[in-house]
């Protein structure tokens, strides 16, 4: 899936982001908690997971 959909998908739904990048892993419950505490911090983990080059 191309990037742009990606971020699209993480700026709507930042969990949804991660699992589509990084699959169900530490990684998406790390941004499902963080969403939780709020928006910004489950956007600002969503970018740099969808950003990274790793998976």
């Amino acid at each position: 899936m191309g990037d742009i959909i990606r971020i699209i998908l993480l700026v709507v739904i930042p969990p949804i982001g991660v699992l589509v990048t990084a699959g169900f892993g530490l990684q998406f419950i790390l941004n499902v908690v963080l969403t939780l505490f709020g928006y910004l911090p489950g956007l600002i983990h969503a970018v740099w997971v969808v950003t990274r080059r790793d998976y």
